[in-house]
């Protein structure tokens, strides 16, 4: 069973940090992007970044220069970086694993984490 598990966030003020990180296990071979989507409160989920297993990255222009995506795959591991909150980046943030193979003859599939709440005070 594959499980996600996010950690970070938390309450902080405007201009203040936060990192995210995420933690993949389970019966996992492969993972080809993992990315964070955050869902505010009557909107819709949104893509806020994402990082291929060869490291290229891609950002919502939203949070371009503030945030940064890294990732560890030896330990099946994503962060992000997030300076410069907003108050508009209150949400909560899932961490998604796109393309996770648990075998190496098995298809791809996407797995989400439960979610973390980061609620930024203005």
């Amino acid at each position: 069973q594959v499980q996600l598990v996010e950690s970070g966030g938390g309450l902080v003020q405007a201009g203040g940090s936060l990192r995210l990180s995420c933690v993949a296990s389970g019966s996992i071979f492969s993972i080809n992007a993992m990315g964070w989507y955050r869902q505010a409160p009557g909107k819709q989920r949104e893509l806020v970044a994402s990082i291929t297993s060869g490291g290229a990255t891609n950002y919502a222009d939203s949070v371009k220069r503030r945030f940064t995506i890294s990732r560890d795959n030896a330990n099946k591991t994503v962060y992000l970086q997030m300076n410069s909150l907003r108050p508009e980046d209150t949400a909560v943030y899932y961490c998604n694993a796109g393309g996770l193979r648990r075998h190496f003859y098995s298809y791809g599939e996407d797995y989400w984490g439960k979610g973390t709440l980061v609620t930024v005070s203005s």
